[in-house]
Order: C-alpha cells, then sequence, then structure tokens
C-alpha cells in the first residue's frame, strides 16, 4: 500500500488522470488529507464509492502508528510514532496559553551525534519521507480537538538539511492553499548549518524562520559538541548567513543550549557576542533538558541569567527559551530510547 500523503496536488491529480477519473476530484481529495484530516478514504463523502474503493485498494491514508504517549504536568505531549518498517520517531505538542506549537522529526535518529543529545545516540535509522513529515503535524493537531495548531518547529529528532528534499516537499504541503494552509512565519526550521543548504533554502522558502543550532562560540567546542561541524567551519556558517539576509531580509535565530560548564562561562558569552556582533540575527539561550546518557547538565539559573546580560550589554539580541515537558524527558530521542529500552528487557 502506498501513502498517499507522500502526494501533492500535482501527483493526485496524475493519479486521477491515470484512474480516467475528472482532475478537478484532485483538490476535493487534497481538502479531505490536509485541511479535514480524515484519517480513512470512506470519509471523504464527495467522491464516488467506486473512486474511493480504487483508492483505497491501492493506497493508505495513514501509515503511523502511536505506540506511546506522555503528557507532562505542563500539558506538553510527546507521542512515539512506528512507522510501518518499524522505525520509530518522535512528535512534541507544546501548549502555551496563547498558541499550539507541535515540534516534528524529520529523521528515526540522527546522523549529527551531538554530545548532549539522545537523538543521535544510536545514529541514523533512516530518513522520513514527506507525508510522515506531514502525518506527524496531523497527529498533533488531532489530539487538540477544537483548539487550533498555530505553529509548526522542524527541530525535533534529525537533521532536516540532511533530509532536504522530503523536508522542502512536506514543508510545500503545509504551507500551500491547497494542503494545510499553515502560514509562512508559523513555521520554523531548525539546522546544525550547512552553508550550501542554507543558501538553498533562503531561496526555497523566505518566509519560514531559520534556527541555527551553534552551541559554541568557536570551531574547537562545537565540533566537540556537534561532531559533523568539523565539516562547516563557522566562517562559512556566518558568511551563508550574511547571504541569507541579503536574499531574505530576515535575521536567523541562534541557537545556544547551555550546558554547565562547558560552553556557559562568562568567557564564552564574551567570545560569542564578539562572534556575532557583526552579524542580523536574534539569539534563543535553550535550558539543558538532561539526557542521562550524554553526562552533560543544564547551567544554573545564575549563570544563565549572567550569560544573557553579558550578551546584552555588548548589544546582541538575546532571550531564553521557555522549558516545556521537563518531568517527561521531552528532549528530543528520550522517549524512544526509554521505549526501546523497556521493550528489550519485558
Amino acid at each position: 500500500m502506498k501513502p498517499i500523503l507522500d502526494y501533492n496536488i500535482d501527483d493526485i491529480t496524475n493519479l486521477l488522470i491515470s484512474l480516467k477519473q475528472p482532475k478537478f476530484r484532485a483538490g476535493q481529495i487534497a481538502k479531505w488529507l490536509f485541511s479535514e484530516q480524515v484519517s480513512s478514504f470512506e470519509q471523504m463523502t464527495n467522491l464516488s464509492k467506486e473512486l474511493r474503493q480504487m483508492l483505497a485498494s491501492e493506497y493508505m491514508v495513514r501509515s503511523g502508528e502511536i505506540v506511546n504517549t506522555v503528557i507532562c504536568r505542563d500539558g506538553t505531549k510527546k507521542f512515539l510514532v512506528k512507522w510501518p518498517d518499524g522505525v520509530q520517531t518522535e512528535t512534541v505538542l507544546m501548549e502555551y496559553h496563547d498558541r499550539n506549537t507541535v515540534c516534528i522529526s524529520t529523521q528515526s535518529g540522527c546522523p549529527v551525534r551531538c554530545a548532549f543529545c539522545a537523538s543521535g545516540i544510536n545514529g541514523l535509522t533512516r530518513s522520513l519521507t514527506a507525508g510522515e513529515i506531514i502525518e506527524q503535524v496531523i497527529i498533533a493537531a488531532e489530539s487538540l480537538g477544537e483548539q487550533r495548531l498555530n505553529n509548526v518547529v522542524i527541530m525535533g529528532m534529525g537533521e532536516p538539511f540532511a533530509n532536504y528534499a522530503n523536508v522542502a516537499r512536506a514543508i510545500k504541503t503545509m504551507n500551500a492553499d491547497w494542503g494545510m494552509n499553515i502560514g509562512s512565519r508559523h513555521i520554523t526550521l531548525s539546522t546544525i548549518g550547512i552553508p550550501d543548504r542554507i543558501i538553498q533554502f533562503a531561496h526555497d522558502f523566505p518566509q519560514i524562520t531559520l534556527a541555527i543550532s551553534l552551541h559554541a562560540p568557536n570551531d574547537k567546542l562545537r565540533a566537540e559538541l556537534i561532531p559533523w561541524a568539523v565539516n562547516f567551519p563557522m566562517r562559512d556558517i556566518l558568511t551563508a548567513i550574511d547571504d541569507y539576509y541579503e536574499i531574505t531580509h530576515r535575521e536567523v535565530t541562534i541557537e545556544y543550549v547551555m550546558l554547565d560548564g562547558v560552553n556557559s562561562l562568562p568567557k564564552h558569552a564574551e567570545a560569542l557576542a564578539k562572534l556575532l556582533r557583526p552579524y542580523r540575527i536574534n539569539v534563543n539561550l535553550i535550558n539543558y533538558n538532561t539526557v542521562s546518557e550524554t553526562g552533560h547538565k543544564p547551567a544554573h539559573e545564575n549563570a544563565v541569567n549572567n550569560f544573557m546580560e553579558i550578551l546584552k550589554d555588548r548589544g546582541i539580541n538575546v532571550h531564553l527559551r521557555q522549558s516545556k515537558g521537563i518531568d517527561i524527558n521531552a528532549a528530543c530521542g528520550q522517549l524512544r530510547n526509554s521505549h526501546n529500552q523497556q521493550s528489550s528487557q519485558d
């Protein structure tokens, strides 16, 4: 069975032509899939019974199975999703007082293997398809019931720029009026920063927010925290950020996870401010959500506040990201790893 969520409006139109069905049905099917978010062809009541049966004989509407759901005291929900080949990914729904945001994965596992992250502990299993990426948004939207899903952040498991074609295809479906109709400014993509992809992304999606995970003020420390970083020197990433701004006229967000004694000292703040001052950026400091296997700990509150003040005093626009889901281990990869460990013990 083929997953039809992988299809865009042109693919659905071509499918209908091959079935000798009217092309206008493509818009109807797309609305059912991406706007109404039905779970079966039988629910597409304005299609003929014959067409519904033809579609159901070869295609499936949903391919993921939610195998575990955990809910935090602050309302954050984490879904562990298993795909037909057995690989698992995580989707996190964060509910704030004024908005609902879903954090979606683009790969099962991660090739980057950040030293503080659970996603890459066992490396990369495989990349997700566009349909699997989109289905995570639908899972989150369904769990909200009558509430509206406001934002999508592509910063779950995996490196989005290592799965660029499928991620780009999914973003187009999320954003399209025939698709999920999610506004460009309500979608954010987070990457470790691959210079060529930064430029490509600027041309392809100039209105989508781009966040780059820096996590260090110099190449040496960054390579220790992000092994892949040896392939992408900071000078190349910063040059790409400059080019990105020239193309889009939008500032990049720099993400910086605060690790106790590792990258959160005053000297790191001073170096980061000096590094970033020439560029049009915002800095998001991130309270670390502890992953026991890594040995890293979150920086103390005083250290975080001091770090922020140093950046502000040197003219850097900086914010502290609100932490969500701490009591359910909401950091990327933690639920999958704990679920698999438990399964192996049963």
